[in-house]
């Protein structure tokens, strides 16, 4: 994976198949070129459909595991996990107010099993109050755009909803001291949100650990970033860094293998979960 600005967000299960599809080829050792041929598509297809880039159209898919040899009740089972990763998710639903590019973003954390992240500015999207995320995507819409704030709000009330469900993934967040002195949407907001954090750090699939001030320069100053794990055996771990004006996923090795060091020394550099609990409960009485 790589960057991401536009064309159709692929699902988690779509990437999974896309690279079982691959796989599959290798494994008959039928060439790019030889794939093509046989469906009457250009090679570059053939590495887009296994690179999750496009669809998986039925039909092509049919035609290339029989290419493959593969046996005929795998090749239906494929198909029907095909058709269902074809579908749109829940998200598709607000797709007036999500750019494609992060609706990948939510793909991946609707499937991951972990998801580890560290913020230097703001409370993680799960963890925010409506109030407070309204305040925060304000800033970053400006004025004049109501009706699209609104469904942004909705949407990352609606990602929350994650972190309830049977078999909920662990959230676990490294968050800057910092984020508590910001004043976001005001005095009622921030006691808001702060209750919130709260009452997170107590949820038995959340960790939430602060970094304070005295830990000065550390390797997490370039930026916020997330890691997705999942439980699928083709999907390695994916990297998310953000800019302006989009995103990037990333899965290579030493991609991902940087990030994990740096969120395992980020998290041996903050507050333990205990201490982190006490100053949100002190930051909690300040503001009362």
């Amino acid at each position: 994976m790589s960057e991401a600005k536009s064309g159709t967000a692929p699902t988690v299960l779509r990437i999974v198949l896309s690279k079982r599809l691959g796989a599959l080829r290798k494994r008959a050792g039928v060439t790019f070129d030889a794939a093509a041929e046989a469906i009457d598509v250009t090679p570059v297809t053939i590495r887009r459909m296994e690179k999750a880039e496009v669809g998986l159209k039925i039909p092509y898919v049919r035609q290339l595991l029989g290419l493959y040899d593969v046996p005929a009740g795998e090749i239906e089972e494929f198909i029907e996990l095909a058709r269902t990763a074809n579908r749109p998710g829940w998200w598709h639903d607000y797709r007036d107010a999500l750019p494609d590019w992060f609706s990948v973003y939510v793909s991946l954390e609707d499937e991951a099993t972990l998801i580890r992240t560290y913020e230097p500015h703001y409370v993680p999207g799960l963890l925010q109050t409506e109030e407070y995320a309204r305040a925060v995507l304000r800033a970053g819409l400006g004025r004049g755009a109501d009706g699209e704030l609104e469904r942004r709000v909705a949407l990352r009330l609606k990602r929350q909803e994650l972190l309830e469900k049977p078999g909920a993934p662990a959230l676990w967040a490294l968050v800057e001291e910092a984020v508590l002195c910001r004043p976001v949407g005001g005095r009622e907001v921030m006691r808001g949100q702060i209750e919130r954090l709260f009452q997170a750090s107590t949820m038995t699939n959340v960790t939430l650990q602060l970094l304070p001030f005295e830990v000065g320069p550390h390797i997490g100053a370039f930026g916020p970033f997330s890691l997705f794990r999942f439980p699928m055996p083709e999907l390695p771990d994916i990297v998310y860094t953000e800019s302006i004006s989009g995103a990037s996923y990333q899965d290579q090795r030493p991609y991902v293998a940087a990030h994990l060091e740096a969120l395992d020394r980020l998290s041996t550099q903050a507050k333990t979960v205990e201490e982190t609990r006490k100053i949100l409960e002190d930051a909690r009485k300040d503001r009362i």
